[in-house]
């Protein structure tokens, strides 16, 4: 699986399943926008996901 297929896997084809694509998922206009940031670059090294810089949940910022 490519990292690019595994962050979807993890965030879009989630909110499938669990049928709330229309509210989780993606970062799109009227949906709820929980965000994680990296240092690196998980498209080329999915494997920067493992340590986590940040995140966003609710409009906080967590370190």
């Amino acid at each position: 699986m490519t990292p690019a297929l595994a962050i979807r896997a993890a965030t879009l084809d989630a909110a499938k399943v669990i049928g709330r694509e229309g509210e989780l998922g993606s970062i799109t206009p009227g949906k709820f926008a929980d965000l994680v940031a990296e240092r690196g670059k998980p498209m080329a090294d999915i494997h920067v996901m493992e340590h986590i810089a940040r995140f966003i949940k609710r409009g906080e910022v967590f370190r």
